[in-house]
């Protein structure tokens, strides 16, 4: 007798729970495969914590492979579904197509950032659902506050040190407390010129913080973060984002470098493409998350509308908390099905909710018991540790360490503005020049399920394709937006000089005379890099995609063109060297390019 082949999408809370259990009462006698965009399990509470640096970035990341043995894992983002033929088509992370057959499939995938039709909050404003948004986010308030500190012209400097935060949820709320306590460490040790000190705002539609808790807790919360100095304004929210700051409901004006998105989530669009009735962009699953006429799907987690058997006619809301209990209801009821033991109904009893505001504080109710203060910051920590599959002893160390020494405000400049759009299917993966993006609507990828991650392994019967590589061009237009927002570094005024005194080197042959060459110091601007960042593939600069990395960048002198691109034109000849031969590929790269697109203050 063939072995059962499993089929798990998405490794967040749902996916990984249930590809845990399942390893576990399958004794190795079934194929499981989880296939996921990444090779790790992200916590997802803690990432505020990792945006103001309290934790390393490795800390909430857990290791599919260390810590699901018996279980393949799979690379990829699953973009189609035959439920006839069985099959999940999906992308590996170099764009080759693979296909994955089953005998079962359980579908985790997971929740995207949620859209509102608001004018400009798609261009100006960035979300919070993985790591890659959570190390902009850092990079970005450390670099605002630094700029704040040598700024001459007070409203600049105001701007700059202000920041919104939409959505008084979970995440918004604790991105708010922490980031605050965050930036006030910063101007401790160097004060904001003219006095000015750090500004957060927590906005929200709603009448109150934190509205799906207890009104005793989400008064605890709103206390806490207004001593903490946080302006909480409810019943407010963005009319519209501009790169000079926002304009709120009530027609105040803000001036601003900075707009977090927590507004709430929505499921994968994956789940549109399976043709199976929805609730609210949900895909409807039984008490036992079957999909009703397909015995042989499962899904649980943020991607499934799961009937509240205490609540009838209501669906169990799109928490970490649900998603976790029903990973393991999904393990039993597919083995169930395979005759191993008998299935069971989602049920479930709240045990209570915790949220971190920072320090030693903390609102929580365990159990229906309510706690605030130093009692709740232990409690909050001591459940976290204890919810966390992997990591508890790195965790705890780094608490450790941030309790006894000061903490770290570095820019390392890892993820660029660009790289972390807000309109994305996939939030768990930072966006690269060499990988295609996925739709957001209808036939879409697959989530990282409720707070992110897997991967590894080849696809089973999977036929591969070449990379598509996206146009250049979009990754150009949406880094010229981002330094027009402010949220990417334009040329500095001085470069500009220095860039305007150096002499024009020769031109190519279709250069007309007396215009300087279009790729050399001095003609036209190298597109995509900002004024004194160094070119692409350059010693300090962001490697060319499909170029090994000591290749010197496409369009520099001393470099030939990158494969696989489109034909740029012939580098000019270079004085004393021989006719058709190819400069040294060391040559240093050109100085600071003039940018004419952008206006001069701004980061540098």
């Amino acid at each position: 007798m063939s072995r059962p082949r499993i089929v798990i999408v998405g490794a967040g809370f749902a996916g990984y729970r249930t590809a845990r259990t399942l390893a576990r009462m399958s004794r190795n006698k079934a194929d499981i495969t989880l296939l996921n965009p990444t090779d790790y399990f992200l916590y997802l509470p803690l990432l505020p914590q990792v945006a103001v640096g309290i934790l390393e970035p490795r800390r909430v990341a857990v290791s599919l492979s260390g810590t699901l043995p018996g279980v393949r894992l799979v690379l990829g983002e699953a973009h189609g579904l035959d439920m006839d033929a069985r099959r999940v088509r999906y992308t590996d992370p170099e764009g080759g197509e693979g296909t994955l057959a089953y005998d079962r499939l359980v579908l985790a995938v997971g929740s995207v950032n949620k859209l509102l039709p608001i004018p400009g909050v798609a261009e100006h404003a960035h979300g919070f659902r993985g790591l890659p948004e959570a190390l902009y986010l850092r990079d970005h308030v450390a670099r605002q506050m630094e700029l704040a500190a040598t700024e001459d012209d007070r409203d600049r400097c105001a701007a700059r040190c202000t920041f919104v935060v939409v959505g008084a949820g979970y995440t918004g709320t604790e991105v708010a407390a922490h980031g605050k306590m965050y930036t006030d460490a910063q101007v401790r040790g160097h004060p904001l010129p003219q006095g000015l000190r750090p500004r957060w705002l927590l906005l929200d539609v709603a009448s109150r913080v934190l509205p799906e808790m207890d009104e005793r807790l989400s008064r605890t919360a709103d206390r806490a973060l207004r001593q903490r100095g946080v302006e909480v304004r409810m019943g407010t929210s963005v009319k519209e984002a501009t790169h000079d700051g926002v304009l709120l409901t009530d027609g105040e004006f803000l001036p601003t470098r900075t707009l977090v998105w927590c507004v709430g989530v929505r499921p994968d669009p994956l789940v549109e493409s399976t043709g199976q009735p929805l609730e609210r962009g949900r895909l409807v699953v039984d008490p036992y998350l079957q999909v009703p006429g397909r015995p042989e799907v499962f899904a649980c987690g943020d991607a499934a509308a799961v009937p509240d058997l205490d609540q009838p006619g209501k669906y169990t809301p799109m928490t970490a908390q649900h998603a976790w209990r029903q990973g393991r209801v999904a393990a039993v009821n597919v083995a169930a099905s395979l005759g191993v033991c008998a299935r069971h109904p989602y049920r479930h009893r709240n045990l209570g909710f915790v949220v971190d505001l920072g320090g030693a504080r903390a609102a929580a109710d365990p159990f229906g018991v309510p706690l605030s203060g130093p009692v709740a910051g232990a409690v909050t920590r001591g459940y976290h540790l204890a919810a966390m599959p992997g990591n508890r002893v790195r965790v705890a160390a780094d608490w450790l360490l941030n309790a006894v020494l000061p903490r770290q405000a570095v820019q390392l400049g890892l993820v660029r503005s660009w790289s972390v759009p807000l309109d994305t299917a996939s939030p768990e993966l930072a966006r690269t020049p060499g990988r295609p993006e996925r739709e957001t609507g209808a036939g879409g990828r697959s989530g990282a399920g409720e707070g992110s991650g897997a991967g590894g392994g080849s696809g089973a019967g999977g036929e591969r394709s070449e990379p598509v590589h996206e146009g250049i061009t979009e990754i150009i237009d949406n880094t010229e937006k981002a330094q027009l927002a402010g949220a990417e570094p334009p040329p500095h005024p001085a470069d500009r000089e220095l860039a305007d005194s150096r002499p024009p080197e020769p031109g190519p042959a279709t250069s007309r005379p007396g215009e300087p060459a279009p790729d050399h110091p001095g003609g036209e601007p190298a597109r995509n890099q900002p004024g004194a960042e160094p070119a692409r593939n350059q010693p300090g600069g962001e490697p060319a995609r499909n170029q090994p990395g000591g290749e010197p960048a496409r369009n520099q002198p001393g470099g030939e063109p990158a494969r696989n691109q489109p034909a740029p034109e012939r580098p000019a000849q270079s004085p004393g060297t021989e006719p058709g031969r190819v400069p040294h590929e060391h040559h240093p790269a050109p100085g600071p390019v003039r940018r004419e697109d952008i206006p001069a203050e701004g980061d540098t």
